[in-house]
């Protein structure tokens, strides 16, 4: 198998978070990006070629991430990589030119039987393998991936599926659209595995016809155009599409059964690795319930929080119900809770940061905070 993924949407509900980095390297539980994840289930399933589509001007953090692709074996003899922007597809179209043709010539190069398309907002862990295998058993033009969820647990613009009773997809709908309620929907994970070549043949096609720019929506509207089945996935889910979404993700993981399932099965997740000291706890520090990555010092009290790398909470100062990313100095007698501080945030000493489990206030990166800030302001 090949694999692409597709990073080109984003949601106007995450900002302030996204507005200089792609939804996909998001922080997420302290140390990982939300694309760790997809990138790992593709490495499981031993595939080590790879073309990612960005967006202009948001692929910085991604470089970073990545760096050299060694952690995910991707810097290997025989691994490749592909990396075209969104906006590169969507130029070639307004101008009448082929607009897929980087992608087609990434697949043929690849020479791979198979490929797995993945969207970027599903927070999961799948075995590609055993949706290969079902695929296979089945003969399916394509394969989607659908978790039933709650409607709390999706986007306005989601596809939701209808299925035969052999998993057969009969229909498909936009969340907004749907006129009858559920307790459950079929909600498409946007991860589909197809044939190369007849994914080759449909993006000649789509090009020729003028099809939309994005594979995502391509093959969601293919879904009820060819033979499509759908694999049912039963592991952790969160569906990253705004700020209370990625901020509940976030906290599903001081749940052990929650970080388990999604962090420790038997599909490991990688992300980079940096060798730093271990997080200083003080004598004068109070933790409960809370997660932290290496080079922290931590002197006050902390509860039911996400710390990620070298951060400083000194004596005094209580974090409460938060997200705090790398970087961060929360001085003597600050106080925190239902908080989201984006990376190198300086919040001085004494000074209130309070939100709701509704409604987190979000600090942005480099802030230097010097007043109390409660509710959405920021």
């Amino acid at each position: 198998m090949c694999a692409i993924l597709g990073n080109e949407h984003e949601y106007n509900g995450l900002l302030p978070l996204t507005a200089n980095r792609p939804l996909s390297t998001l922080y997420f539980d302290c140390k990982y990006r939300i694309m760790d994840f997809a990138l790992s289930s593709a490495v499981n399933a031993n595939i080590r070629t790879v073309y990612m589509i960005l967006n202009e001007g948001r692929f910085k953090s991604v470089f970073d991430h990545l760096g050299g692709s060694r952690e995910w074996g991707l810097d290997s003899i025989g691994s490749y990589q592909y990396l075209g922007f969104y906006q590169d597809i969507l130029r070639k179209k307004v101008e009448g030119k082929p607009y897929f043709s980087d992608m087609i010539g990434f697949l043929k190069k690849s020479k791979s039987e198979y490929t797995v398309f993945f969207g970027n907002k599903m927070l999961c862990n799948v075995d590609l393998r055993s949706i290969l295998d079902v695929h296979q058993a089945h003969d399916s033009k394509i394969t989607v991936v659908f978790k039933r969820v709650p409607k709390e647990k999706i986007a306005p613009d989601d596809c939701i599926l209808t299925l035969e009773d052999d998993n057969r997809v009969k229909q498909t709908d936009i969340f907004s659209e749907l006129d009858e309620a559920s307790d459950l929907y079929n909600l498409s994970m946007s991860i589909f595995l197809v044939k190369t070549d007849w994914l080759i043949d449909l993006l000649h096609k789509g090009q020729n016809a003028g099809a939309p720019a994005s594979v995502q929506e391509l093959l969601n509207r293919e879904m009820t155009r060819t033979n499509t089945r759908a694999y049912e996935y039963t592991g952790y889910l969160s569906n990253i599409y705004d700020i209370k979404s990625y901020y509940d993700a976030n906290m599903d993981m001081l749940d052990p059964e929650h970080f388990n399932t999604l962090l420790f099965s038997s599909q490991r997740v990688i992300t980079r690795t940096k060798n730093e000291v271990a997080t200083h706890f003080y004598d004068s520090s109070d933790v409960n319930s809370s997660q932290f990555a290496t080079g922290c010092v931590i002197k006050g009290k902390v509860d039911r929080s996400l710390v990620s790398r070298r951060t400083t909470i000194e004596e005094g100062a209580r974090v409460k119900d938060s997200v705090i990313m790398s970087n961060a100095q929360i001085k003597r007698g600050a106080k925190l809770q239902y908080a989201i501080l984006d990376k190198n945030v300086e919040v001085e000493a004494g000074v209130t940061i309070q939100g709701t489990p509704e409604n987190p206030v979000v600090i942005t990166k480099d802030s230097h905070i010097v007043a109390d800030i409660y509710g959405g302001e920021n």
